[in-house]
């Protein structure tokens, strides 16, 4: 069976591959860019709003997370095929301070997204991916909505827990103790 002339080529890549790809000058440093599910996306310019929630968020989890790890919009490494870029992770805290490679899954208990454009790939893409990694708790910041989705216990490719918290709710993570943020304080 010959091939379909009006599909275009498409190649889905393993983490080892688009890493090595940075390393040989394919991707170059400065390109914005993640791998979900095997493909590479084009990761938008951090805008004065989107960055302003980072900072928020991160001052808070800095005031009340302890000696977690905290990870700025560092990538996290997911086999086989996956190596987002999540806005804030709290990882357990590791000796090398994770200079051996980047947070797995095991190590993640909070993935955080600021959604202000990005909302629909963070919803459809990135949580299912989270998921299926059984990552405890995804947060996702929807800046317009001015509710913080909260993503819990992990089921397949979704979560069978989902609330939206608004500006009088307080988040309490699950895996990282002693955390209450109060939403109001992220807006």
């Amino acid at each position: 069976m010959a091939a379909d002339p009006t599909i275009a080529p498409h190649w889905r890549f393993t983490v080892d591959e688009y890493e090595l790809m940075g390393k040989v000058g394919i991707l170059a440093e400065d390109d914005r860019t993640e791998l979900l599910d095997g493909e590479i996306y084009g990761i938008s310019p951090i805008g004065p709003k989107h960055a302003k929630f980072v900072r928020r968020i991160t001052r808070q989890l800095y005031r009340v997370a302890g000696d977690m790890s905290i990870h700025v919009q560092d990538p996290i490494r997911l086999d086989p095929r996956s190596e987002p870029q999540p806005d804030l992770v709290v990882a357990r805290p590791r000796r090398d301070e994770y200079e051996s490679g980047h947070p797995t899954a095991q190590d993640i208990l909070l993935v955080i997204e600021v959604a202000d454009s990005t909302l629909a790939l963070d919803r459809g893409v990135k949580i299912p991916i989270y998921a299926e990694q059984n990552i405890n708790e995804v947060w996702i910041v929807d800046v317009k909505a001015e509710v913080v989705h909260v993503h819990t216990e992990p089921k397949g490719k979704s979560y069978r827990t989902v609330r939206s918290l608004g500006i009088g709710d307080v988040l309490v993570p699950t895996a990282v103790e002693n955390v209450r943020i109060p939403v109001a304080d992220l807006f």
